[in-house]
């Protein structure tokens, strides 16, 4: 039993890399059976393969691990707790090992009947007698957890030689020397350029071509076979979605073959619907890349009218700010409790490959949206993008009104209302007397009696009490809608959208393969081979930035753009600066909103005399309520305390005028420091939720002062008429004066002083800073 105290002191390792190898844990050595001393060390079961993976890609024996026995308790069998016992044993050996079909090597006498093949001892089918090979046990103690044994972690044969990789010098000019099987990189790489349609002969050509350009092969990865290409294609063409003719069966047994891609899974029952999570190593190890500390959007409901279930997608912006699917959700419906469950699932497996992982802030397409949920599980800030009503609006209006000056007259009081409700200058009335002022246009009015009406009440709650989300952001959005419905939506039988097996099956390949290739540096290799579902680039937001003002004339309620990337062809666009502008592209007759439009959307926000933005208001409108709140509840009058008693240190102790200047200087350098910078991209400043009227969150207060700007700190300073990030604000000066409150802390009492203490954390659990739209002034 000292052996197993031992052992479950020892502390369980999570390295934050996305795979890890021995080198990166610290081992323990326990005394063992008979005698002997296991080295060990314990890590999350969940990261096994992640381990694998990782010492599979050793540096200087590169090599590949697989699985040479395995034991398990069968499910649902009932077995006595043990300190000792185990839920599961899986032993793994470098597959150079452990036969030796070498001249003169050991074989196994399991393995005695084996016919030697005429090729040399380097081809990947051959055993060279390599003892590597480690050990692998969940406890029943401790089921999250795994026991790695690792003692024989030289890749040598039984005479300690090394027997494979660059330390063998017979292993030279055969392929021993690199690891047996391609990475996983390429093998995702052939994969997804056979789903998207590149042929066999293609995908070697460029391969071939790409090692006679570095001189030859230099890893495994160098050697691939057209053999092993045909394979992969062959087993692609011959494979279906359709496993049984139950659709239900069919989808639970692709769930059952796919362990790995699937984080949540809820079969069909009398009380639960059915609920399915898609999530890739792939898409996994991008929502740890570019969703730390960043944003994660959601795009709901997408199929709701053709698919049988409707998809509920989670993207992450890359770093040209495009979105990357990274877990999908099928499901009938989206109540609160289905979405904790799947919520808390997906977190847990992020956290359980990198415990630091937090997102920044997450943006919701939906009025119906569980706030609350997201907020309790992910533990940040709520945005709302307006992005799917706007498409909607835009694409049945170029579809039920054949006049432009409908068209525009249209989309320019639909593009008011909005701004009005979103200022807080009107509500859900407006709309009526829209419908009242178009009676014109009846298709039109129809439609938005018939679809928009009876939920309009909902949409415009969620653009009050939510902030708003950036132009960049709905652009990114629309983009990646757009690439879905391409991929997905192409099938000349209708009727396989009413299967949810073909849906999973298609998620899981092509629709995974071109997104894929999406982020593939090398793609353009390719480009030749593009079809429609290929489509990609950047999004309208980062286009509109390479368009140069002199390309653009402003004329009225006009303008005209000339697009130097179309034959310095010429795009009218009428409503210009607002989000319901229309425009003669083919891009804005889709529904959605296009370079031209953002581009004089940019134009006019650094124009000074036109009007504000929305989200830039919502900024500013919060912080003047912060400022207003009562004396006994405002963040900003605790900070003007904290402030006055660190002056009035500074002015009684004794400093010298060289002491005075550097402190000068760092102060300067502290408020060039915190300024907010225009060259962030989306909404990846800090981020603000409205204070508790309207949902606030609640969040640790330590590391959450430091985020206040100091361009704030500087509105509670002596000169009342300083500015607040650049906005001039009517502040009371009883707010601002140091010196009123250096008076007001010398004259608290203990308790007073705890109580603005109580109201300072308060208030700071409160505070989330969000950026207005980039562009902003």
């Amino acid at each position: 039993m000292a052996r197993w105290d031992q052992i479950f002191s020892l502390p369980v390792q999570n390295p934050t890399l996305p795979e890890f190898s021995s080198a990166d844990l610290v081992w323990s050595k326990v005394e063992g059976y008979r005698d002997n001393i296991d080295r060990l060390a314990l890590i999350p079961y969940t990261r096994v393969d992640d381990f694998v993976r990782g010492e599979s890609s050793n540096k200087d024996c590169p090599t590949s691990f697989h699985v040479e026995a395995r034991r398990r308790k069968a499910k649902g069998k009932k077995y006595k707790p043990k300190v000792d016992g185990i839920l599961e044993y899986i032993l793994y050996w470098c597959s150079f090992g452990p036969d030796d079909n070498r001249k003169g090597g050991a074989v196994r006498p399991s393995r005695s009947t084996y016919v030697p093949k005429k090729n040399n001892a380097g081809r990947p089918n051959s055993k060279r007698g390599c003892r590597c090979h480690f050990i692998v046990k969940r406890l029943i103690a401790e089921p999250t957890v795994a026991l790695v044994i690792y003692n024989n972690d030289k890749h040598v044969d039984e005479k300690g030689l090394p027997c494979h990789g660059p330390q063998d010098k017979k292993a030279a000019g055969t392929r021993a020397m690199f690891a047996p099987y391609i990475s996983e990189d390429l093998r995702l790489r052939v994969l997804s350029l056979l789903y998207v349609g590149v042929s066999v002969e293609t995908i070697m050509q460029r391969h071939n071509e790409s090692v006679e350009k570095q001189g030859g092969p230099t890893n495994r990865d160098d050697l691939l076979t057209h053999r092993y290409v045909r394979r992969l294609e062959r087993s692609i063409r011959r494979s279906t979605y359709e496993l049984n003719e139950d659709d239900d069966v069919s989808t639970s047994m692709w769930v059952e073959n796919h362990q790995s891609q699937v984080f949540f899974f809820e079969g069909f029952s009398d009380t639960d619907p059915f609920s399915l999570g898609i999530q890739t190593e792939w898409q996994l190890q991008q929502m740890i890349r570019f969703g730390n500390c960043r944003l994660l959007a959601s795009d709901s409901r997408f199929g709701t009218n053709k698919l049988k279930y409707p998809i509920h997608s989670l993207v992450v912006f890359d770093s040209e700010n495009k979105a990357i699917p990274v877990a999908w959700i099928i499901a009938p419906r989206f109540s609160s409790g289905d979405a904790y469950r799947w919520m808390r699932a997906l977190c847990n497996r992020v956290h359980a490959k990198d415990p630091s992982w937090k997102v920044a802030g997450f943006i919701v397409d939906d009025p119906f949206a569980d706030v609350t949920t997201i907020r309790d599980v992910f533990q940040c800030p709520v945005l709302f993008s307006f992005w799917r009503v706007r498409h909607a609006w835009q694409k049945n209006i170029f579809k039920r009104c054949p006049e432009t000056e409908t068209r525009v007259e249209i989309s320019r009081h639909l593009g008011q209302a909005v701004d009005k409700i979103c200022r807080r200058q009107g509500t859900a009335t407006l709309f009526d007397s829209f419908v009242g002022d178009f009676v014109g246009s009846p298709e039109f009015v129809e439609y938005f009696r018939a679809v928009w009406s009876p939920r309009i009440g909902a949409w415009t709650s969620a653009l009050q009490s939510l902030p708003l989300a950036s132009q960049e952001t709905c652009a990114a959005m629309e983009l990646y809608h757009y690439q879905l419905k391409c991929r997905l939506l192409n099938e000349r039988d209708s009727e396989a959208y009413q299967r949810a097996d073909w849906l999973v099956d298609k998620l899981g390949t092509k629709v995974h393969s071109y997104f894929w290739l999406d982020e593939y540096s090398g793609k353009d290799n390719f480009a030749r081979y593009w079809k429609e579902e290929w489509v990609s680039g950047l999004t309208s937001f980062r286009k509109a930035m390479s368009i140069p003002d002199s390309d653009v004339v402003l004329s009225g309620m006009s303008a005209k753009i000339t697009d130097e990337c179309e034959g310095n062809k010429i795009h009218v666009v009428w409503n210009p600066g607002s989000q319901f502008g229309v425009c003669s592209c083919s891009w804005a007759e889709k529904g959605y909103i296009c370079k031209h439009m953002i581009k004089l959307t940019q134009q006019c926000l650094g124009n000074r005399a036109s009007m504000q933005s929305a989200s830039l208001l919502q900024y500013y409108q919060t912080l003047i309520d912060l400022l207003r709140c009562p004396p006994r509840d405002s963040l900003f009058r605790d900070y003007a305390i904290s402030l006055a008693v660190s002056v009035e240190k500074q002015i009684n102790a004794p400093v010298n005028l060289q002491k005075s200047d550097a402190n000068e200087g760092n102060l300067q350098k502290e408020i060039a420091f915190s300024e907010p910078s225009n060259g962030k991209s989306l909404d990846e400043y800090d981020l603000l939720d409205k204070h508790e009227g309207h949902g606030g969150v609640a969040t640790d207060l330590d590391g959450e002062l430091s985020k206040l700007p100091m361009s704030c700190l500087r509105a509670c300073s002596e000169n009342a008429e300083e500015v607040i990030l650049g906005s001039e604000m009517e502040i009371e000066p009883s707010l601002c004066s140091s010196k009123a409150a250096v008076e007001n802390v010398t004259s608290t009492t203990p308790n007073e002083t705890d109580s603005v203490n109580e109201n300072c954390e308060r208030g700071a659990k409160r505070l989330k800073i969000w950026a207005p739209e980039q562009g902003s002034v």
